[in-house]
């Protein structure tokens, strides 16, 4: 049988070191897998030894465009700051018939999926990996109609017409919000795909919601007679949950007084426990 004999004191340091790291690193992975099975959560969602910042121009220019970012507490802005520098590094940004792809534009697409996501523990959102922007409506392959905005799991794309996409903005509670509406279809297929452990809370948190409503008809029924939620809610449950989305983000306190119990699923779906939510 050989034995590893170690001599130097500083090779012995670091043999000892990197087995204390893998030991940290095992207990950790252990340790999440049972929090998640647990508690459906990840251990934790935020943490960043080196953060990244925007700059003075760009954070004033959120802060004056972006709503929820101004609702933010100081500690949190700056994690979605680092979220969304990283989220518009890692995404390709394209123009088509002329749009002209400028910061500001990456700036607003980015953090409409980073709120989305910022409940979540990995907010890249794999299956997105371009955004193609148009000045208005596009025609599209997919169906043979002119579209504001769609998504497409095969060309791991989301496509939006610049114009429908600022509109869903000026409004801020109509419910009617196209970024809102597709990076919520991006972001639920992403959910059916990746195996990361916000996926499989998303994906395990939605199966929870349909169980619920699935066995609740008289909600069913007044979901629909409300009229709180559009009719293209029902189409299917992607565009179910889409607009359920679209709602939540854009008139949280008139969800939670109409219907309080899907309001606490759609929460708890998103882990969204702040901002005044």
């Amino acid at each position: 049988m050989m034995y590893l004999k170690i001599e130097s004191p500083l090779v012995y340091m670091i043999f000892n070191g990197l087995m204390l790291l893998g030991f940290v690193f095992l207990l950790y992975k252990l340790t999440e897998r049972f929090y998640y099975k647990i508690f459906n959560r990840s251990l934790f969602i935020h943490f960043y030894p080196f953060k990244k910042k925007l700059s003075d121009k760009d954070r004033q220019f959120i802060s004056t465009h972006f709503k929820f970012y101004r609702t933010l507490s100081a500690k949190r802005k700056t994690y979605f700051e680092h979220r969304l520098v990283q989220f518009v590094k890692k995404k390709e940004f394209i123009g088509r018939d002329g749009f002209i792809v400028t910061p500001d534009v990456e700036l607003l697409l980015g953090a409409t999926a980073v709120m989305l996501t910022f409940g979540m523990k990995y907010f890249y959102i794999k299956i997105l990996e371009r955004i193609i922007i148009y000045p208005g409506e596009f025609y599209s392959t997919v169906s043979d109609d002119y579209h504001k905005g769609e998504f497409n799991p095969k060309l791991n794309a989301i496509v939006f017409s610049w114009k429908d996409f600022l509109q869903g903005f000026k409004i801020e509670n109509d419910n009617l919000n196209l970024g809102i509406h597709e990076f919520t279809h991006a972001i639920h297929f992403n959910s059916l795909t990746e195996t990361d452990y916000s996926s499989k809370i998303f994906k395990r948190s939605f199966a929870e919601l349909t169980l619920f409503l699935s066995q609740n008809e008289p909600l069913r029924k007044e979901l629909i007679a409300s009229q709180y939620f559009r009719d293209y809610a029902f189409t299917n449950q992607f565009e179910f949950l889409a607009v359920l989305i679209e709602n939540f983000i854009e008139t949280p306190e008139n969800f939670k007084s109409h219907f309080p119990n899907l309001y606490r699923k759609v929460k708890r779906l998103l882990k969204f426990n702040f901002a005044n939510y």
